[in-house]
């Protein structure tokens, strides 16, 4: 299964669902899921293993703008 045929049944699904395809991608899917990780305290070690990255520093990125959101200094602006 490559990266377009993954977002291909992506996009055709949403279309399915009533959604705007063009809105959506594999690759946010694959995002999204790291984000959430490192704000839910998962290792990254582990979410690597799902989301089979295999760059510790691409991975880290969403970690470290995950981080940025909950730092104590980021909530004084909320």
């Amino acid at each position: 299964m490559t990266a377009a045929g993954i977002n291909y049944m992506i996009k055709r699904r949403l279309k399915i669902a009533g959604y705007e395809p063009k809105d959506y991608s594999a690759h946010g899917l694959r995002s999204g899921y790291l984000t959430q990780a490192a704000r839910d305290g998962i290792p990254l070690a582990e979410t690597m293993q799902q989301s089979q990255h295999r760059s510790v520093q691409q991975a880290s990125e969403y970690y470290n703008d995950a981080e940025a959101e909950l730092s104590r200094a980021a909530r004084l602006l909320g």
